[in-house]
């Protein structure tokens, strides 16, 4: 239990620092929290509209209609896998490489803390939860590349 009240406050302070992995950061924190279904991630509507029909032909066929669903759903999901890459410098890739490392550390003390962790998820809920929003992400993923067919055979365009 010290383990785990380390990490968090670890995570915590570290929240502090202003930097891209912020959110990430403040999202292990929570974990413990979400494992034993005292918080739980939303998740948006339009993912829960993809969720429940996901090749549903939109009301709205112009394509700034289409295009405005599709950047919706790129906020949400971030870049589909269509997108341009940024280039990176070395420093700039070394930094996000070892930024990467040390939340996926902290990720694992947190998760390691908690005694039973899966059994403790499969009796709160916390499990279930997490496959619903897991189909929600794959939905929407989805429901982006049937959007941008749709967009493909009217012409418009995609970038």
């Amino acid at each position: 239990m010290k383990t785990m009240a380390l990490a968090i406050a670890a995570a915590l302070a570290l929240t502090a620092c202003a930097s891209p992995e912020q959110a990430r950061i403040t999202e292990i924190a929570g974990t413990p929290l979400r494992d034993l279904n005292i918080s739980k991630p939303e998740i948006p509507a339009a993912l829960r509209e993809a969720l429940d029909k996901p090749y549903a032909t939109p009301a709205q066929q112009d394509c700034p209609s289409l295009a405005s669903q599709v950047d919706t759903l790129d906020d949400l999901l971030g870049p589909d896998i269509d997108a341009p890459e940024e280039k990176q410098g070395r420093t700039e890739m070394a930094r996000d490489m070892a930024s990467k490392a040390a939340t996926g550390a902290l990720q694992n003390t947190v998760e390691g803390a908690i005694p039973f962790r899966g059994w403790l998820r499969k009796l709160s809920g916390a499990e279930r939860h997490s496959k619903e929003v897991q189909n929600a992400l794959l939905a929407g993923k989805i429901r982006r590349g049937f959007l941008k067919g749709v967009m493909q055979t009217r012409a418009c365009s995609l970038a």
